[in-house]
């Protein structure tokens, strides 16, 4: 007689938030080491190095410096940080900035097999706790997914994110909106055991704050000031998404994480003026594509709405992408890993037709608006 044998692991996000949360890095680091080499964007550092020199302030942990990533999220930049000495000789690893700097730095603590916590400035994408980093080429088109190590620990501070730019929280926004819809309807057609129908489940948690909170989030962000409407919006962008993201995705069996919806965004980056927009705004236009291609009118019309009130995209016009354009989205979504994780049925033409009608009741929607 066979003997079940399964063997796996799961790791999940452990998280500070509060505009005071970096005085908790000495006691959150204690066991991992006393020297940290702190990495991330230009911006993003200017803006939380004096929290991050007051958070360790009279302990034991010790900056050593603070690098500049590179710009993108690359394998490039990510192994002239590897060959850096400061790198080298830190205990730990502190990335600072937004999902393209964690990415990036997640490699890196990889493949040095270093402690690595994480500093997200801006509330704009889950990077900071997931275990995937998104790689890209240095011309900046897409490359591929790494799956590194979750961070160790997330500190979300709220006075940092904001002062960061409303259009970044404006696309996390966009993007995270996703995450139900997705996650559910890329895992339709299978029985899901217990890691991968747990995050189903947080998924369904993801849209409705957004929806609730949204505006007054964004209010926050031009005042420059922490609010409760403000945390709720980081904490679905970053956590909840997070740990969906994490639940749903492995290296080599199942990929719930992202399907239709962002194949608009894969797709749009081989488009004339796709570079042009932020990924979350696309992804919110993708939202309501799988929408429509489920036939789930009266969601799409919330969702329509939803977008609309805040100045996220509706058609296709929004985003500058004419459907003399779709064929070649199409031609670079196919290759994706969320085409070749598709539930069974989705078809190419099929799903043009969902884009194009989509586009014409777009348009409707804001002629009559």
């Amino acid at each position: 007689m066979s003997e079940y044998n399964s063997n796996y692991s799961l790791y999940l996000p452990s998280y500070s938030i509060g505009p005071d949360c970096y005085k908790e890095i000495p006691y959150v680091t204690r066991f991992f080491g006393k020297t940290a080499a702190v990495i991330g964007g230009k911006t993003a550092m200017s803006k939380a190095k004096n929290a991050l020199i007051e958070g360790v302030k009279g302990s034991d942990v010790k900056l050593l410096d603070f690098i500049e990533y590179g710009g993108n999220s690359t394998y490039e930049n990510g192994d002239a940080l590897i060959a850096n000495p400061t790198v080298q000789k830190a205990d730990m690893l502190f990335a600072v900035g937004g999902g393209r700097a964690c990415d990036t730095v997640k490699y890196v603590a990889d493949k040095l097999d270093k402690p690595l916590f994480t500093f997200p400035t801006v509330g704009s994408n889950c990077a900071s706790v997931t275990a995937i980093s998104v790689i890209y080429n240095p011309d900046g088109s897409f490359r591929d997914y790494y799956y590194p190590k979750l961070a160790n620990h997330c500190f979300i501070n709220s006075a940092v994110i904001a002062d960061s730019p409303e259009k970044l929280l404006w696309a996390g926004i966009g993007d995270a909106l996703s995450k139900e819809y997705e996650a559910v309807f890329s895992s339709k057609d299978d029985t899901l055991f217990h890691t991968p129908l747990m995050g189903r489940q947080v998924s369904r948690i993801c849209t409705d704050p957004l929806i609730e909170y949204g505006t007054q989030a964004l209010e926050s962000i031009r005042e420059k000031k922490p609010s409760f409407a403000l945390d709720q919006v980081i904490l679905d962008i970053i956590v909840s998404t997070g740990i969906v993201s994490n639940m749903m995705t492995t290296v080599d069996s199942y990929y719930y994480n992202s399907t239709l919806a962002h194949c608009i965004y894969y797709g749009a980056t081989v488009t004339e003026h796709g570079h042009s927009h932020l990924h979350g705004e696309i992804v919110s236009l993708g939202v309501l594509c799988l929408l429509q291609y489920e036939g789930r009118s009266d969601e799409v019309e919330r969702i329509m709405k939803f977008n609309s009130s805040i100045g996220l995209p509706v058609c296709f016009d929004d985003i500058e992408i004419g459907e003399s354009e779709f064929d070649k989205m199409a031609d670079k979504f196919v290759q994706t890993t969320e085409w070749a994780h598709m539930p069974k049925g989705v078809t190419r033409e099929a799903y043009i037709d969902s884009m194009k009608k989509l586009n014409e009741i777009g348009r409707e929607f804001k002629k009559n608006k």
